[in-house]
């Protein structure tokens, strides 16, 4: 049925029409009778990166939505263009395909669908305030405790289809490192842009000079890790693990949000890059090694099989840094979450980089 709902792309289409059409499309049979909106965030306030937002609460219809949420909110398409149509239909594919079946801290969805003709999208969720839940950035501290509970988040994940057969059947349709419309943008098409960034934002001309290569060596390197990694152990992967796109909850557990970038990968893609963006420059220096011992600890706790050494895997940690660095900050332009946040994960993850001797390590597989 996708395609019969037009998406709104602000706040003023979310109505309650709009919204039963949708929980209808989705198989769920709640009525709204009535909306009130909260919030409307659409791209350019420092608060949207790849998708809008609203924030709303809803009014069921008696002897309906019963223990549902009242408080919603329904991720739509930016605005301004269609470039990011491909992390729109991935994300509503985790969620209408996967998302149910994974014993993971995640957001619940009430329904979501893509149109491939407007290449809009509509993703609707729980308001996650309601049950409490702090969304950290990299300008607070980070325990290591959570580091290590958000590390068990990602072995559930990962340990869920470790090197599963299902790769090459049901779930051939998972985009992996190198092909599929999302990895396409994200190391083909975004490369001219990404190129634009280091050449304009004179901080990342600085911290790029540090790396010592250019951009297109940056670009090169990144396809040969992935190359590399996907001869190596496969997991089901968020795939964008920066600190930003996670949650606590009051009770200490921690959840996963934005999955637009989620696919079939090595687990260090993840593993790493929460690592290298949750914890400062010394106390990522202090625990990685300990941090990634207790990752592979977890991974065998919840089912992995043949669980990688150490030894094995400390190397691809070190190597899926290059992708840390160049696409996972390198495309972000400071609009997207404001000067502060932006510079601090760029400090991190090319300090990183330059600690790990990540450029010798992806240049032996390039």
């Amino acid at each position: 049925m996708s395609g019969v709902l037009a998406h709104p792309v602000d706040g003023a289409g979310v109505t309650a029409d709009y919204l039963n059409r949708l929980l209808e499309m989705s198989g769920r049979d709640p009525r709204v009778t009535s909306v009130k909106i909260e919030e409307s965030h659409t791209y350019g306030e420092q608060m949207v990166s790849t998708a809008a937002r609203v924030l709303f609460e809803v009014t069921y219809a008696p002897g309906t939505g019963s223990g549902l949420p009242t408080r919603l909110m329904l991720k739509i398409a930016r605005t301004d263009d269609d470039i990011m149509a491909p992390f729109y239909a991935n994300e509503v594919a985790f969620y209408g395909r996967l998302r149910d079946g994974l014993s993971i801290e995640a957001p619940l969805s009430l329904g979501g669908d893509y149109d491939a003709g407007s290449r809009h999208f509509a993703l609707l969720l729980e308001n996650l305030t309601e049950r409490g839940a702090h969304f950290p950035n990299v300008l607070e501290d980070v325990p290591v405790e959570r580091v290590r509970a958000l590390l068990g988040s990602l072995a559930k994940l990962h340990a869920s289809h470790w090197n599963s057969p299902e790769f090459s059947g049901s779930l051939a349709w998972l985009s992996n490192a190198l092909e599929g419309d999302v990895p396409t943008l994200l190391n083909d098409a975004s490369a001219p842009y990404i190129q634009h960034e280091i050449d304009t934002q004179k901080f990342k001309t600085e911290l790029v000079g540090m790396i010592g290569w250019t951009g297109d060596e940056l670009r090169a390197g990144t396809k040969a890790m992935h190359r590399h990694q996907m001869g190596l152990d496969q997991c089901l992967v968020h795939g964008d693990t920066h600190l930003g796109n996670t949650y606590f909850l009051p009770d200490g557990s921690c959840g996963l949000l934005d999955w637009q970038l989620m696919g079939r990968g090595h687990p260090m893609h993840d593993v790493s890059y929460i690592i290298s963006t949750a914890l400062t420059i010394a106390e990522r220096r202090e625990h990685e090694q300990d941090l990634l011992r207790h990752y592979l600890d977890l991974l065998a706790s919840a089912g992995a099989a043949a669980v990688p050494s150490f030894d094995s895997v400390w190397d691809e940690y070190r190597r899926s840094m290059v992708w840390n660095v160049y696409v996972g900050w390198l495309t972000t332009p400071v609009v997207n979450y404001g000067w502060e946040i932006n510079v601090m994960n760029h400090i991190r993850l090319v300090t990183a980089f330059n600690d790990l001797e990540t450029a010798r390590l992806v240049r032996d597989v390039m």
